[in-house]
């Protein structure tokens, strides 16, 4: 039995043919339709990234070209327009504002080395101290933890007790235990405020160094070392050789993220000094850039100091990446 193809009528009235032909058993092709769930699931995201972080940015950029005093608090629209002029004005170290964004920089830039390093020693130490499982193990790992569980304000505000000069613990130990000193030295005023401000600062960050690195110590196999003990390798060799090497991309993060902290760090010295009684020995950038801005009422000027300290912190941040990653690639 024959079947016949029928002609088809065109608008136009010609006869045409149909000449689409699919293989036999396998179906037409559909369009692949839309898939929203991933932009519906990404879009809170994005919109509070743009609320939190995007918008404000801007926002301080802007207030950083005008002069917005506490005269156009109420009216910001009607700051009149700065300039560069808050940045010449912060970059002239011959005068007071200068000199002081200058020192500033310059502290903290100590106090985060100071910190990062010895926080990194620390950990590290830490870390491969209970590497290997013994008994207590569990209880040393949960010591060591404390001060990062801790309430952030209350381990400081606990510190602050403990650094006052006639009644505080450090000077208790100091002068009637230890007899190191005949007089209670001061340790939130003058040039002993910046060691003070470093104990405390290592003192919360160490534990998250100790708990990164614990973490990327376990990925390290023991024959590993088991092998190298039995080739002659003593601890500091197996150390050198073998962890430093296997936890390289631990460290290149845990390192970048502290300085980061550190460098940005507020809650300390906020707590420690006071809002207005911050040391010299002690003025950390980021409370700096405060009080030039809610202390002063010169918001133009701080927020011209912000925006500088985001330009140099993704400069080192961007400088860092290259470096590591160029390392590995040599690697």
């Amino acid at each position: 039995m024959s079947t016949t193809v029928l002609p088809e009528t065109s608008r136009a009235g010609e006869l045409t043919t149909d000449t689409r032909s699919t293989p036999a058993g396998k179906p037409p092709k559909r369009r692949r339709p839309v898939q929203w769930l991933p932009y519906v699931l990404l879009a809170p995201a994005i919109v509070f990234e743009l609320l939190i972080h995007i918008v404000p940015m801007l926002t301080g950029i802007w207030i950083s070209l005008v002069q917005l005093t506490k005269y156009f608090i109420a009216n910001w629209s009607a700051a009149p327009w700065a300039g560069f002029r808050n940045y010449s004005v912060a970059l002239d170290f011959n005068q007071a504002i200068g000199k002081g964004l200058l020192n500033s920089f310059l502290v903290t830039l100590a106090f985060t080395v100071l910190v990062v390093g010895l926080s990194w020693v620390f950990g590290m130490a830490a870390a491969v101290a209970l590497q290997r499982p013994f008994r207590g193990q569990g209880i040393f790992r949960t010591l060591f933890l404390v001060p990062y569980a801790l309430p952030l304000y209350a381990g400081i505000i606990a510190w602050k007790f403990m650094f006052q000069r006639d009644t505080g613990a450090i000077n208790h130990i100091l002068v009637d235990q230890l007899h190191l000193t005949n007089n209670a030295p001061f340790w939130l005023i003058g040039n002993n405020a910046f060691v003070a401000i470093v104990v405390v600062a290592i003192w919360r960050l160490w534990p998250f160094a100790f708990l990164m690195l614990m973490a990327g110590l376990q990925s390290v196999p023991a024959e590993v070392y088991e092998a190298s003990a039995v080739d002659g390798a003593r601890p500091f060799r197996q150390w050198r050789s073998i962890t430093l090497p296997m936890v390289r991309s631990v460290n290149v993060t845990l390192v970048l993220v502290m300085f980061l902290w550190t460098f940005n760090d507020f809650n300390t010295p906020y707590v420690m000094f006071g809002s207005t009684a911050q040391p010299p020995a002690a003025d950390l950038i980021s409370f700096h850039i405060y009080n030039a801005s809610f202390i002063t009422w010169n918001f133009g000027s701080g927020a011209a100091m912000s925006v500088m300290l985001l330009v140099f912190l993704l400069v080192v941040t961007g400088a860092y990446l290259l470096f590591t990653n160029r390392r590995s690639v040599r690697a």
